[in-house]
């Protein structure tokens, strides 16, 4: 076998030896978030309850995942400035299975991840 055919077979053998996801995407469920705050991860659940509040600061909409408020225990959140582009989500995402991408951070108390662009929620079969 020549060697360029070794170095070849070298490197698939490599890559198909690391795993396919090397994004650092963990998945999680919603009760596990609260121990990866500040990591980027994938955090999966059933959407619990949903609020659209028009009368708060930055319009948000609330996502919440496992629990209903006031008893969530990780939640969505989409901004007014961001919400167009994901349609009606309270309406859309109710009752799904979702998963969330990105930076888990904590709001008093509650891990939440910021949804900015509709790719980062995936509904689950």
């Amino acid at each position: 076998m020549t060697r360029k055919k070794r170095s070849y077979l070298l490197f698939v053998s490599v890559l198909l030896l690391v795993p396919a996801s090397t994004s650092g995407q963990n998945k999680l469920t919603a009760a596990q978030a609260k121990d990866h705050l500040g990591e980027n991860a994938t955090v999966c659940g059933t959407v619990a309850s949903t609020r659209y509040a028009t009368k708060s600061r930055g319009t948000p909409t609330f996502l919440n995942l496992d629990e209903p408020y006031p008893k969530e225990i990780f939640t969505i959140v989409i901004w007014g400035s961001d919400r167009s582009k994901c349609g009606d989500p309270e309406a859309k995402y109710a009752s799904k299975k979702v998963c969330a991408r990105g930076l888990i951070k904590s709001y008093r108390g509650v891990p939440e991840i910021e949804a900015n662009e509709p790719a980062q929620i995936e509904m689950q079969k």
